[in-house]
């Protein structure tokens, strides 16, 4: 390993990690699952030499063991459950979980492969590990590092000016440019501004005394596809109600977007729009998202401006602004900004995901409401659930 370790704790991660793996923990231990590593960009390459280290860094985070502050920690937030929390105590990565490799052509592969509620934790640790990696072997890293502290200066600037006023939380662990410079950017936005309200990085919500930040994701909707009992295009419906029974109304944020948001919505009942607190967007237009929420709330007879409407889906700051303009007097609205905030450089970020695709044998997919981000490794399976999903939509609207 040529590099410093990239993860330094266990806590470094994005806070959904902990709140869906206690799901998991609870109710859904007999799951297997296997995750794929994807880089959505075009003609990215990677070196022999960025292999080496990436393995050498998983290496370095299979060593790592929560300590009893961190633990400490994690029952400090309110929805973390004891039992759970001496579950991690006895937890750790396992490295024949987790294989790594390089094609003639220089495209990674990382295939993760074990029981879910310890497979899917290695996602964000693997991810910030790739792209620190990549960009401090591919590029010179100083000149990294003044262009994105030049655009933070210009950020927080904005903030200062009165350009945004918008509040969001920090959602960039998994493409960083380092781990240094993330931490760097919360501090300064924690600091500098009044509008950062939290960061979805649980070492550093930690570390600067910040709001911990998470719900869940696609994974977790996702996983449910792999349980024969339930029907492939009611999952939201059971992710939904395993949600609500952990942690009765807690922690209630939802995705919408994982089978789309219009199956979605046949879920999104009554009770369900009561019991929890907002959604989050995550692909297709915002704005026609955000309209056809606040009309599925004006439905059921709820306020919007009671409801969250969470935007998290490649923004940038003018991105946010507009969005908030436009939706501010009719509902709560926030902000999770990832790689606008942790990997701002004078070069383009990576677009890279580890997506979860099979459980216990069979494939599962996320659709999401911008077709192109659908990922899937059996496309008759991908075929049969777009399917599933539009018979129920036509019968059902």
């Amino acid at each position: 390993m040529k590099l410093e370790p990239i993860i330094v704790s266990l806590l470094d991660t994005d806070l959904y990690k902990f709140n869906m793996n206690q799901v998991i923990f609870h109710m859904h231990t007999d799951l297997c699952g296997e995750y794929y590593f994807k880089c959505r960009n075009k003609d990215v390459v990677f070196t022999r030499e960025m292999l080496d280290e990436i393995n050498a860094q998983i290496d370095h985070l299979c060593t790592l063991r929560f300590t009893r502050e961190e633990l400490d920690y994690l029952r400090s937030i309110r929805f973390i459950k004891n039992d759970y929390v001496e579950f991690l105590m006895l937890w750790h990565p396992v490295r024949d979980y987790v294989s790594a490799t390089l094609d003639e052509s220089g495209e990674l592969s990382v295939v993760v492969n074990g029981p879910i509620f310890s497979a899917m934790q290695f996602e964000i640790y693997l991810l910030e590990i790739i792209n620190e990696v990549y960009f401090r072997l591919k590029y010179d890293y100083s000149v990294l590092l003044e262009s994105a502290k030049e655009r933070l200066n210009q950020k927080i600037k904005g903030f200062g000016s009165g350009k945004y006023n918008f509040v969001f939380a920090e959602f960039g662990c998994r493409r960083r440019l380092s781990r240094e410079w993330e931490d760097v950017v919360v501090r300064r936005l924690a600091t500098e501004t009044k509008n950062c309200i939290g960061t979805s990085n649980v070492y550093l919500a930690k570390k600067y005394n910040l709001t911990p930040i998470g719900t869940y994701a696609h994974e977790f909707v996702q996983m449910y596809q792999g349980i024969d009992s339930i029907p492939l295009a009611y999952t939201n419906h059971y992710a939904m109600r395993d949600w609500y029974k952990e942690y009765e109304g807690d922690n209630g944020t939802a995705l919408t977007d994982t089978l789309t948001t219009d199956l979605f919505l046949l879920d999104f009942n009554r009770s369900m729009v009561n019991n929890y607190s907002g959604v989050r967007h995550d692909s297709g237009d915002p704005f026609e998202w955000g309209e056809k929420i606040i009309a599925h709330y004006r439905k059921f007879g709820v306020d919007p401006k009671t409801k969250l409407l969470l935007f998290s889906d490649s923004l940038d700051f003018d991105k946010a602004q507009a969005l908030y303009d436009y939706f501010k007097e009719r509902a709560k609205v926030s902000f999770g900004i990832g790689t606008f905030c942790s990997n701002d450089t004078c070069e383009s970020p990576l677009n890279i995901v580890i997506k979860l695709q099979y459980v216990n044998g069979r494939p599962v997919a996320k659709l999401s409401d911008t077709p192109s981000k659908a990922m899937c490794r059996d496309m008759e399976y991908l075929d049969y659930l777009n399917r599933s999903v539009d018979f129920r939509i036509k019968r059902e609207k």
